[in-house]
């Protein structure tokens, strides 16, 4: 009986007890992703939410990240998550980290954070700083060619 004065001394099942709790605690309060730990790191690092509220290219942080789509994407600052949370179609790039230029031929290939692009509304982003312009000179064939070889990304 505890008087007040004694100590009381866990049985070995309490702390193993206490501990499932705590792991249990843990996972329901975390951030839960549909991607896991290992979902790749979307365009680069790059925060996607800068690109429409600062005009550039700005690198994420890895403590302020939010997986969505199979991706983890970093954030310059907290609201940017906010935003990109609340409305991720908005900001994600339209072919995730894939060249739009090279998806309108037919190519697969990875693209440079630093050369985007951004056209009615949305963010298209490219492996050199030739394809913004290339892709803007016939934009509505472009992204209607992009857009039919998406399933290319799947195999690739």
């Amino acid at each position: 009986m505890l008087d007040g004065c004694s100590m009381w001394k866990p049985s070995r099942r309490s702390v193993v007890r206490l501990g499932l709790l705590l792991v249990a605690a843990q996972a329901l309060t975390a951030p839960h992703s549909i991607a896991g730990d290992k979902a790749p790191l979307g365009i680069g690092g790059y925060d996607p939410v800068a690109y429409f509220t600062d005009g550039k290219p700005t690198r994420g942080l890895p403590d302020i990240a939010y997986e969505w789509d199979e991706h983890s994407y970093r954030f310059s600052r907290a609201e940017h998550r906010e935003l990109f949370k609340a409305d991720p179609v908005r900001y994600a790039p339209q072919f995730a980290n894939y060249c739009a230029m090279a998806l309108s031929r037919g190519e697969v290939h990875e693209a440079n954070p630093e050369h985007w692009l951004i056209s009615d509304g949305k963010l298209y982003i490219f492996t050199g700083p030739k394809g913004p312009d290339r892709f803007r000179r016939d934009l509505t064939e472009n992204i209607d060619n992009a857009t039919r070889n998406r399933a290319l990304i799947q195999k690739h």
